[in-house]
């Protein structure tokens, strides 16, 4: 009688035993999800897992390029490539034609430069062999004789012949300088130029160096020479290479 009595009132134990296990159990579920209580320190990182296997998919696209990099070295120059065949000849360029006129003009030019000196050695001077004779008629002392024919880019007439001394003597007109002096070494006569004589002319008894100062050489009217001072006035007679 005893045990049917308590028999209800364990069940209502055991049956309130099971609800609290069950609240218990959705307790513990829940605190997965939603923190329950203080929550404890990070723990480490884990070490990196291997590469897995590709995926089956398709494949995507390709992207857009990058940036250009930076240009790299400079390479060794290659080594150089087979002769080419000879190209074919071009025609006159316009330099060439310029050229043809330019020879044309100086071919005119010496004509004409010849010409002139034909007309300077029938009006102004005489020629002889390979040598021309000018005057211009002024009287000068010697120093300036010789800097009007350098000037000119010729020297004092120099005679080294019979025949050049007549052709001087027919350009002067008149008593004229020689390119001769001995003012470095007196007695000793040479050309301006340099050299010694090859040819003279003299007056008798010339030269006699009168009054110890003639040092220059002058062609008299008779196409005779005579030594007389430098710093005397004669006619200037330059002479050119014909």
């Amino acid at each position: 009688m005893l045990l049917c009595s308590l028999l209800p009132v364990l069940l209502c134990v055991v049956t309130a035993l099971c609800i609290e296990m069950t609240a218990w159990e959705d307790a513990q579920k829940t605190c997965s999800v939603i923190a329950c209580g203080t929550p404890g320190r990070d723990g480490r990182d884990g070490p990196k897992g291997e590469k897995g296997e590709p995926g089956q998919g398709l494949r995507g696209l390709q992207g857009p390029p990058g940036k250009l990099g930076p240009p790299g070295n400079r390479g060794e120059p290659g080594s150089p490539g087979p002769k080419g065949q000879k190209g074919d000849h071009g025609g006159s360029s316009v330099t060439e034609i310029k050229l043809a006129n330019l020879e044309k003009e100086i071919r005119s030019l010496k004509l004409q430069l010849d010409h002139i000196k034909k007309l300077q050695t029938f009006s102004l001077g005489k020629k002889s062999g390979k040598k021309l004779y000018v005057t211009n008629g002024e009287r000068m002392p010697f120093s300036k004789v010789k800097a009007l024919c350098t000037q000119l880019q010729a020297t004092v007439a120099t005679p080294k012949n019979a025949e050049e001394n007549t052709a001087i003597l027919e350009v002067a007109k008149d008593t004229a300088f020689l390119g001769i002096t001995d003012e470095v070494t007196e007695g000793q006569f040479v050309y301006v130029t340099g050299g010694r004589l090859t040819y003279s002319n003299w007056k008798k008894d010339e030269p006699n160096d009168h009054g110890s100062g003639e040092d220059c050489v002058i062609l008299l009217k008779d196409g005779l020479w005579n030594d007389i001072s430098c710093s005397s006035s004669f006619v200037a007679i330059c002479e050119f290479p014909a």
